[in-house]
């Protein structure tokens, strides 16, 4: 899929811990920055396909393997969170190396997700 692959310089990045953040779309051009900001981890909230021209996971990914960056799948769509997506945030926050950068779209699904992974009890 095509994309920007300039830098986004609107890259907004919100500190929720002192190990996560959230942010919205990212491109494999970033990393290098996010790297360097110490970030060790990316969990993609955002489904593949949600809007024209927005980098796919897979592209994501292999830029963020090639640097050493470990990363997680899991789609939200807008209003569906539930039960499987919280558990399955919850364990990549336990199991990945710490910063970890989750995005989606705008933030707002990372951050949601965040918050109910916080709360959840199995």
């Amino acid at each position: 899929m095509l994309y920007n692959k300039q830098k986004d310089a609107r890259m907004d990045l919100r500190k929720i811990t002192d190990d996560v953040s959230v942010a919205g779309q990212i491109t494999p051009n970033d990393l290098p920055d996010l790297m360097a900001m110490g970030f060790k981890s990316l969990i993609c909230n955002r489904p593949d396909g949600e809007s024209v021209g927005q980098p796919e996971y897979v592209d994501v990914e292999a830029a963020a393997k090639a640097l050493g960056l470990e990363t997680r799948y899991i789609p939200i769509y807008p209003g569906m969170m539930g039960d499987e997506e919280i558990i399955a945030f919850k364990a990549a926050l336990k199991d990945l190396p710490h910063p970890v950068l989750a995005y989606c779209r705008s933030g707002a699904r990372s951050t949601t997700l965040f918050q109910a992974s916080q709360v959840y009890l199995p």
